[in-house]
């Protein structure tokens, strides 16, 4: 037995019991752990977040960083551990599987994790609050939402535990990472020049189109619901524009 075989087996033999127990624990309600789990794909999750862009543009740089760092990684880590998912392993009908049954060696680490993870960590050092029991409230909320978004990967037969551990893990570096990018190169200045609300529409309205192409492929409320920010981001932002011009 090769030394790839050997991890690959030790790998998921460790944490079978638990993925089985989560699975099954976590999916009691698979409608509203299917439409959680989409707040790991960046096409719904940006949105949701999207509504900051006015308020918080040095946010944005770091969340289009990072995101652009976890499109490498991920790649490169999928790759090198070519992990095969749970619906690869296991007989599929000794678990729960919600929508697709993914198959192929990607298991590690969970791609909507580091997404998830990377928007919980910046948004959390972004917007902090200053009263101590506030940041204790704000901190709590955003890890509980993320480890809500996370776990739902398991719930839909998706991952293994340690690949959203991992994966949340990498995701927190990422956006650290991001960070520092940032303030050493500040490559994003175009966002900050005089075109930078015309930057904003056209990326809101390729986002939106996006969101509608997932409304077509998966019919979900969350994707409805994501269009609710997105559209409100465009508003504020066209506002912005002619509240300028009169000034």
């Amino acid at each position: 037995m090769s030394p790839k075989t050997l991890y690959i087996e030790g790998y998921i033999n460790i944490q079978q019991e638990s993925f089985y127990s989560l699975n099954s624990f976590l999916s009691t309600f698979p409608l509203l752990e299917n439409n959680i789990t989409q707040l790991g794909n960046v096409i719904i999750l940006f949105p949701f977040v999207a509504i900051l862009i006015p308020f918080a543009p040095k946010l944005w740089e770091s969340i289009i960083t990072s995101s652009l760092l976890s499109l490498i990684a991920s790649a490169v880590l999928k790759k090198i551990f070519s992990m095969p998912r749970p619906a690869a392993v296991f007989d599929n009908d000794s678990f729960v599987i919600i929508g697709q049954a993914l198959k192929g060696p990607t298991s590690l680490p969970s791609g909507h994790s580091i997404t998830s993870f990377i928007v919980i960590t910046l948004v959390l050092l972004a917007l902090m609050p200053k009263n101590k029991w506030h940041k204790a409230f704000f901190t709590l909320f955003m890890l509980t939402l993320g480890l809500v978004i996370v776990t739902s990967r398991v719930a839909v037969g998706a991952h293994y535990p340690l690949d959203v551990i991992i994966g949340s893990a990498i995701g927190s570096i990422l956006a650290i990472l991001g960070i520092q990018i940032d303030k050493k190169l500040n490559w994003l200045r175009a966002l900050k020049n005089n075109n930078s609300n015309i930057i904003l529409i056209i990326i809101i309205l390729i986002w939106g189109a996006l969101v509608l192409q997932h409304i077509a492929l998966e019919n979900l409320l969350i994707s409805y619901l994501a269009m609710i920010p997105l559209l409100t981001t465009l508003s504020l932002i066209i506002f912005k524009i002619n509240v300028q011009e009169e000034f």
